[in-house]
């Protein structure tokens, strides 16, 4: 894969990770392609990764993305000047929800039942069978983290993590699991950032690049 053969010249450190990486990027490829979604979470930087992470995936990330059939939708229920701004507004998404937004959910949870389960609780409300949970914890044993991993697994979802070099609990739960070789936490999210730009790239040049409808 040519994304990952260029993440790996410019970040040699992370060659030990190029397996789990590949299987990363093949769990995600197989959920979109089943028309799945994914959920991400992490805690402090991290939960800043899982936005990243969206925000990536939900818009136009390098290319420029059309919004397929969509378009003809949109087309055919509103008048001409209105359709064409909000086509030419819109761009093509690979569905995605970061689970730290919800504040009033999450602080409520937290008070109200367990702040361990405040992830793991909106896995079950928007999890399906075959979507994909990425979870970030740079020492892999963060409960909240650990806890959403357990209940997307027994729900069918697929786990992705990225951790640092242990791993922790997070890694016997994971499908795919990339460990990034640093164990200080700052340099862990340093290394977090361009394997998920790379995930990222390869989603968006399979769906929407120039042989995405071939």
């Amino acid at each position: 894969m040519e994304f990952i053969k260029l993440l790996l010249e410019r970040y040699p450190v992370l060659c030990i990770c190029e397996n789990e990486i590949s299987k990363a990027y093949a769990l995600l490829e197989k959920t979109y392609l089943n028309e799945g979604k994914v959920l991400a979470c992490g805690n402090g930087g991290s939960a800043s990764d899982a936005a990243h992470i969206v925000g990536e995936l939900m818009k136009s990330f390098c290319i420029k993305r059309d919004i397929g059939k969509a378009q003809n939708a949109i087309e055919s229920m509103l008048l001409e000047e209105d359709s064409k701004y909000i086509c030419n507004n819109l761009q093509g998404a690979l569905p995605a929800i970061s689970l730290h937004g919800e504040l009033a959910l999450t602080s409520a949870y937290a008070n109200d039942v367990a702040s361990d389960m405040v992830y793991a609780q909106q896995v079950l409300g928007y999890g399906r069978k075959g979507d994909v949970l990425i979870a970030i914890s740079t020492s892999g044993n963060s409960e909240n983290i650990v806890r959403a991993a357990q209940t997307a697994k027994a729900l069918g979802l697929y786990v992705v993590g990225l951790t640092g070099i242990s791993g922790g609990k997070l890694k016997e739960i994971c499908d795919a699991c990339v460990c990034v070789p640093e164990t200080e936490t700052y340099r862990i999210q340093e290394l977090h950032l361009p394997v998920y730009h790379a995930l990222c790239l390869m989603l968006e040049d399979r769906f929407f690049g120039v042989n995405a409808y071939e």
